[in-house]
């Protein structure tokens, strides 16, 4: 009898310990909110994907708050458990030919806007460029006879034409000249002992530093900015009519004198520029990190209060 005594109670303890487990898996609790069947019971639930364990149940409020933000206001969307990635079954009462048609034209305009968008941005872009074109072909040859090579031209080569004036002058922009003849000068000029001691600028100051490796030389280009580039390339037709009139105001031809003052700008911008891109090169290799002394501190900050 003892012995059948000690047999049953463990089968009993064991069953004991079955029961919580049994009533922790058969409870729901919402993965949206986190409530369970016993705060309240009036709630509906549905199990919508293959989803096993505690998530496998959800409020059906819940979710459907939880699938308006996934749609985003819209009905059409596709929705998928964010944990067994299962799409939803979602299904909508019969509202008639009416709505659906609504429906069907709200959907194709959602679609269809971005490209109408890209479009009409792609057109006022394109119009811009054609009367940049036009407006820019008047100020090189001159107002009259801008009008008369329009007025005599093919509307297809006007069309074509026009719009390449501001593409082909932002393209021209994006051509850094300068570096290859710094480079250049870099390379020879260092070699030729008058140039070396006339020359504005010594390229052997930064060229001498026996423990400089390439690897630790400053980049010859700047990043290039895309505003810098676009309005440097779009106000060189006015200011290369502005240094025609300067320095070329003998010259008949507007053309000509145009051209003139281009090149002209051109030379003396990227000679400025070039000096500049050596002097910045020189100082990054002469620049020097100094001791945390209060000595360097005092002489530090007294250069920055006198600057």
């Amino acid at each position: 009898m003892d012995t059948d005594i000690d047999q049953q109670i463990p089968e009993t303890s064991q069953q004991s310990k079955d029961i919580p487990v049994q009533n922790k898996e058969s409870t729901r609790y919402c993965w949206v909110c986190f409530a369970t069947e016993e705060e309240d019971r009036e709630a509906s639930w549905v199990q919508p994907c293959n989803c096993r364990g505690t998530t496998k149940w959800v409020h059906q409020s819940c979710l459907q708050r939880w699938v308006d933000e996934k749609q985003k206001g819209g009905n059409i969307g596709k929705v998928a458990c964010p944990q067994c990635q299962t799409e939803y079954i979602i299904v909508f009462p019969n509202m008639g030919v009416l709505v659906l048609v609504l429906d069907t034209v709200d959907s194709f305009i959602y679609k269809g806007c971005p490209f109408l968008a890209a479009g009409i941005v792609v057109g006022a872009i394109y119009w811009c460029a054609v009367t940049y074109g036009a407006i820019t072909v008047m100020q090189v040859v001159g107002q009259k006879e801008g009008l008369n090579i329009m007025e005599q031209a093919d509307p297809l080569v006007l069309l074509i034409g026009l719009p390449a004036i501001p593409v082909s002058l932002v393209l021209g922009k994006m051509i850094r000249w300068e570096d290859a003849v710094l480079h250049f000068m870099r390379k020879n000029f260092a070699k030729i002992p008058i140039i070396r001691n006339v020359f504005p600028f010594r390229i052997e100051v930064a060229t001498n530093t026996e423990s400089s490796s390439e690897n630790d030389i400053p980049p010859l280009s700047n990043p290039m900015s895309a505003t810098r580039v676009l309005c440097g390339a779009l106000l060189m037709p006015t200011i290369a009519n502005m240094f025609g009139k300067f320095f070329f105001d003998s010259v008949k031809s507007n053309f000509h004198k145009t051209i003139l003052g281009g090149l002209t700008f051109i030379a003396i911008k990227g000679c400025l520029r070039i000096y500049h891109k050596q002097q910045q090169y020189i100082r990054q290799c002469q620049r020097k990190i100094l001791d945390y002394t209060e000595t360097n501190i005092s002489t530090y900050l007294h250069n920055r209060r006198s600057e």
